[in-house]
């Protein structure tokens, strides 16, 4: 695996890079007790080399010390990788009152039904 240099970027979103190449990317939310996972993704040619985990063990890390007692994401076909940090299926009604002020919520709640259903919800107890 590669030597990865991660930054904080904007307070909550953080990039990975090797050498000059940004290579990965997540961003957390954190609405009161509430964090959101906003947008992971790593290059093609870091995919299978830990970077994923490494950015997913930020997250978690961060979310926590910033008092968050649940985290919610959605994905269209990560719900694997996730639920090996503990993610659980859930649907839009399980998100809290605070989790349902997001921007994502919001703009999914909005979304078309044929869009939705391509839509998987995570929820994880931190």
């Amino acid at each position: 695996m590669p030597l990865f240099d991660h930054h904080l970027f904007l307070d909550t979103f953080w990039v990975l890079e090797d050498g000059d190449n940004v290579v990965g990317c997540i961003g957390l939310e954190i609405h009161g007790r509430v964090a959101l996972l906003r947008s992971i993704v790593t290059a093609p040619s870091i995919r299978g080399s830990g970077g994923g985990h490494l950015l997913t063990t930020r997250w978690l890390d961060e979310a926590r010390a910033r008092g968050a007692t649940t985290g919610y994401l959605f994905t269209m076909d990560k719900a694997p990788f996730f639920s090996r940090y503990g993610f659980e299926l859930c649907t839009m009604d399980d998100w809290d009152e605070d989790a349902r002020r997001t921007t994502q919520y919001t703009a999914m709640s909005q979304a078309p039904g044929e869009f939705r259903k391509l839509i998987t919800t995570m929820r994880l107890t931190l």
